[in-house]
């Protein structure tokens, strides 16, 4: 799968001592999905990226990291 986009979420769950299943069901969510967004292949929905960030107390750019694409000339 394509890597989306720059994730703090590993680094954040793992200072938490969180695994991937704590931490998908304090969201809603399963673990898969939680393995997928630490990877950056999952897009994850505007609800989702703002509880993530509320847990971790993060704004979600802190979380979530979209590069823009670069301006042709």
């Amino acid at each position: 799968m394509t890597k989306l986009f720059d994730t703090n979420l590993k680094v954040l769950r793992v200072e938490r001592g969180l695994t991937q299943e704590d931490l998908a069901a304090q969201v809603g969510v399963v673990r898969q999905t939680i393995a997928y967004l630490e990877r950056g292949e999952y897009m994850p929905s505007l609800g989702l990226a703002h509880k993530l960030a509320q847990l971790f107390g993060q704004p979600i750019e802190q979380v979530f990291i979209f590069s823009q694409p670069e301006a042709k000339p």
